[in-house]
């Protein structure tokens, strides 16, 4: 008769272990993704590395969790602050995270809304200088530099044309020459299209009383539009972004006393808005 032989245990670690190995290389993977994901802010690092030891003693050094509370011990609570911090992390840089970066980020977060306001109002004064320069430049190529007077500042580049170069005197009506200029200057104003592009009509303090312009308020203002119509009918710029305006006497660039003064204050100015500052 047979001997009967008793059966082995099976050889290896038991079934449920397989499983929880499993689950954890899975949990590791989703944590390791979430973290390539995103850029770390060296703050919130070191919180979060306090945090860790805190609650597992895996780190060196120790501090208070994220929020209030254990990761753990709060469950779904911490897990919602977790899942915010993460998302949170990649505004500081979109691919350079070293020191440097680090530092100037710390740096901004100590300005004040002061110092901020400072700082960007330096960043529209260069963007408006490049494009000063650029627009000056088309003047150069258009051969209008001599007709039209260049300037910026933080809010707009302006263009300004002397009255005395667009009107006769106590008039309204363009001057045939003054199309020609206006002609260039609308191609030019075109490439800036995209922002508000507003006109302004100016006068000297010299009163007019006639029929057509029983002051200076309604000559400023009819320049204003004229310059504005014929801008509307040969160029194409969109009407929507362009606005006019008569200032009359109110804003002189030089003393009225003198004539040549006078002329100067006799202005028609283009102002040119980038489309973030319209």
């Amino acid at each position: 008769m047979a001997r009967r032989t008793e059966e082995a245990p099976p050889a290896g670690a038991p079934a449920w272990m397989a499983t929880f190995s499993d689950l954890m290389n899975l949990l590791l993977c989703f944590f390791v993704m979430l973290f390539a994901m995103s850029s770390i802010e060296e703050d919130k690092l070191r919180e979060f590395v306090a945090a860790m030891n805190n609650t597992f003693s895996v780190f060196e050094g120790g501090a208070s969790a994220i929020g209030d509370g254990f990761l753990i011990s709060n469950g779904v609570s911490q897990l919602n602050e977790l899942d915010q911090y993460i998302n949170s992390t990649g505004k500081v840089a979109d691919s350079d995270t070293d020191g440097e970066n680090f530092e100037e980020y710390d740096k901004f977060e100590e300005k004040t809304a002061e110092e901020l306001e400072e700082i960007l109002n330096d960043q529209k004064l260069q963007d408006n200088e490049e494009r000063a320069e650029e627009i000056q430049e088309a003047l150069n190529e258009e051969k209008i530099a001599d007709e039209v007077e260049v300037s910026f500042n933080a809010q707009f580049v302006l263009l300004s044309m002397k009255g005395a170069l667009l009107f006769d005197s106590g008039s309204a009506d363009l001057k045939e020459d003054a199309k020609t200029v206006l002609t260039k200057v609308g191609k030019v104003l075109e490439r800036y299209g995209a922002g508000t592009i507003e006109i302004e009509g100016h006068t000297d303090n010299v009163p007019i009383n006639t029929v057509k312009f029983p002051s200076n308020e309604e000559l400023s203002t009819a320049r204003a539009m004229a310059v504005f119509y014929y801008l509307s009918d040969t160029t194409l710029l969109d009407t929507a972004n362009l606005k006019h305006a008569g200032m009359g006497e109110r804003k002189p660039i030089a003393d009225n006393s003198t004539p040549e003064g006078r002329s100067r204050n006799r202005r028609v100015e283009i102002k040119i808005y980038s489309p973030s500052q319209s």
